[in-house]
C-alpha cells in the first residue's frame, strides 16, 4: 500500500524522478590530477627523496664508492652438447654451450674433469621435459640445478658459476 502511495504522489506531481548530480565525481577527477601533477612535479624537482637530475648534478657524485677491483677469474668453455629430445611426435634438438667461472688456479684442475662434467650435464639435460624447457623461467632454474650438479662433481670452491653462452631448441 505504500508503494501505491508513492507512485500516486510522484503520478500526481508530473515530475520525472531526479537524476543524481554528477558534480561531486567531476571535482573528484579534477582533485585527483591535481594532486597527482603536484606529486609528480614535487617527487622530479627533489623536494621529496630522491630528486631528479638538478640533485643528482648537485652532489657532484662525491658520494660514490670507488670500485673494487675484480677478483681474478678465469672461463673453462665446455663444449657444444646437442641433446635430442622427442616432444609430441616430432623431434627436437637442444643445443646448448656454456662456459665455467673458476679461479685462476682452479682451471687445470677443473679442466682435468671435464669429462665428468659433460657426463653429468648430459644426464641431466636427457632428462629434462621439453615443456619444462619452454617455461619462460626455465633457463634460471635449469642452470641453477646444472651448476650445483657440476659442483658435487668438481668439489666445492673450485666452480665459482655456470655461464650459460647458447640455449636453442629447435
Amino acid at each position: 500500500m505504500a508503494e501505491e502511495d508513492g507512485a500516486a504522489e510522484a503520478g500526481e506531481a508530473g515530475e520525472a524522478p531526479k537524476k543524481k548530480s554528477k558534480l561531486p565525481l567531476l571535482l573528484g577527477m579534477i582533485l585527483m590530477l591535481a594532486g597527482g601533477g603536484g606529486a609528480f612535479f614535487a617527487t622530479f624537482s627533489g623536494m621529496l627523496g630522491g630528486g631528479g637530475e638538478e640533485a643528482h648534478e648537485e652532489s657532484g657524485g662525491e658520494d660514490m664508492a670507488e670500485a673494487e677491483p675484480l677478483e681474478p677469474v678465469a672461463f673453462v668453455p665446455l663444449d657444444p652438447i646437442i641433446i635430442a629430445m622427442r616432444t609430441e611426435g616430432r623431434a627436437a634438438h637442444l643445443r646448448f654451450r656454456a662456459e665455467l667461472e673458476v679461479a685462476p688456479d682452479k682451471q687445470e684442475e677443473v679442466t682435468l674433469l671435464m669429462p665428468r662434467i659433460l657426463d653429468v650435464l648430459n644426464t641431466y639435460l636427457r632428462a629434462v621435459e621439453v615443456s619444462e624447457i619452454e617455461r619462460p623461467s626455465a633457463l634460471m632454474t635449469l642452470r641453477a640445478q646444472m651448476l650445483r650438479r657440476i659442483q658435487i662433481v668438481t668439489g666445492e670452491g673450485r666452480v665459482r658459476d655456470l655461464l650459460v653462452t647458447e640455449f636453442v631448441v629447435n
